[in-house]
C-alpha cells in the first residue's frame, strides 16, 4: 500500500514546493519593490480573504465549478460527434470542416454578450460559452486520431473481412483515444476560461463575477483570491480527467483482449 501511494504523494509534495517557492518570491517582491495594495496585495491578505469570506469565495466557485463541468461534458460530447462525423464521412469532412474551424476565429469576448441576450444571466449563457470553447481542442485532436489509425492496422481488417462499421469502432476509435485524452486534457484546463468569461459578460454570482466586483472596488486581495480558486479548479479538473482517460485507455486494450 505504501508503494502505491508513494507517487501521488510525490506529486502533492512537488506540489507543495512549487507553491511554497511561488509565494516566497511573491512575498519578496512585496518587500523589495513596496507596489500599492490596489495594484499587488500581499500573500497574507489574500490569504485573510478565504478566513473572513469563505462562505461568498465558496458559494460562487460552486458556480463556476459547476458551469466548468456542464460545458466540459456538453462540449466534450459535442467534440467528439463532430470528429466521428468528420472522420466518417468525406462529404461532410469537405462541407462541415471549415465551418467548425471558422468558428474558433470568432473572439469569445465578441461572443459572451450575444450569449447572454439568447441565453439570459443566468447558467444557460455560461454554459454555452465553455461548451463552445472545449469542443473544438476536442474535436481537433479526435479527428486527428481518427485520421492517424496506422495503414497496416487498416490492411489487416480488411485481409480479416471487418466492416467498414467495425473497422471504426474496433480499430479507429479505440486507437485514437490517447489523442481525445490529450483533447480532453487541454479543454479541462480551458474549461474555466469559458465560465469567467461568460460571467464578465453579465452574471448574478460566479468567480467571474467576484472578480468584476472587486476590480471595480479596487479589492486586488479578493480578485487574487478568485483566482487561486480558478486555478485550483483547473488543475485537480485536468487531474481527474487525466486519471479517468487512463481509466478508458486501460479499459479499452482489455476490453478488446
Amino acid at each position: 500500500m505504501a508503494k502505491a501511494d508513494t507517487p501521488l504523494f510525490q506529486r502533492l509534495l512537488r506540489a507543495a514546493a512549487v507553491i511554497g517557492v511561488l509565494l516566497l518570491c511573491w512575498q519578496v517582491a512585496i518587500w523589495f519593490f513596496r507596489p500599492p495594495g490596489f495594484l499587488l496585495p500581499a500573500p497574507a491578505k489574500v490569504g485573510h480573504v478565504f478566513i473572513s469570506q469563505p462562505g461568498h469565495i465558496g458559494r460562487n466557485a460552486l458556480t463556476t465549478i459547476g458551469e466548468m463541468l456542464l460545458g466540459l461534458v456538453i462540449g466534450g460530447a459535442a467534440g467528439m460527434a463532430i470528429a466521428i462525423v468528420l472522420a466518417r464521412s468525406p462529404l461532410m469532412e469537405r462541407y462541415l470542416l471549415p465551418v467548425v474551424v471558422t468558428t474558433q476565429t470568432l473572439p469569445v469576448f465578441a461572443i459572451a454578450p450575444v450569449l447572454v441576450i439568447w441565453f439570459g444571466l443566468g447558467i444557460g449563457s455560461k454554459i454555452v460559452m465553455a461548451s463552445l470553447i472545449i469542443f473544438f481542442p476536442v474535436a481537433s485532436a479526435l479527428y486527428d486520431g481518427l485520421r492517424r489509425t496506422p495503414q497496416t492496422w487498416l490492411d489487416l481488417a480488411e485481409s480479416w473481412g471487418a466492416t467498414r462499421r467495425q473497422v471504426f469502432w474496433r480499430i479507429r476509435f479505440p486507437g485514437a483515444l490517447p489523442s481525445l485524452v490529450t483533447g480532453l486534457k487541454l479543454a479541462a484546463v480551458i474549461a474555466p476560461i469559458g465560465a469567467v468569461v461568460g460571467e464578465w459578460a453579465g452574471a448574478a454570482g460566479g468567480l467571474g463575477f467576484v472578480m468584476l466586483q472587486a476590480n471595480a472596488r479596487t479589492q486586488m486581495d479578493v480578485v487574487f483570491a478568485a483566482l487561486i480558486v480558478l486555478a485550483v479548479c483547473a488543475f485537480v479538473l485536468r487531474y481527474l480527467v487525466s486519471r479517468l482517460g487512463d481509466r478508458l485507455i486501460w479499459w479499452a486494450i482489455h476490453a478488446e483482449n
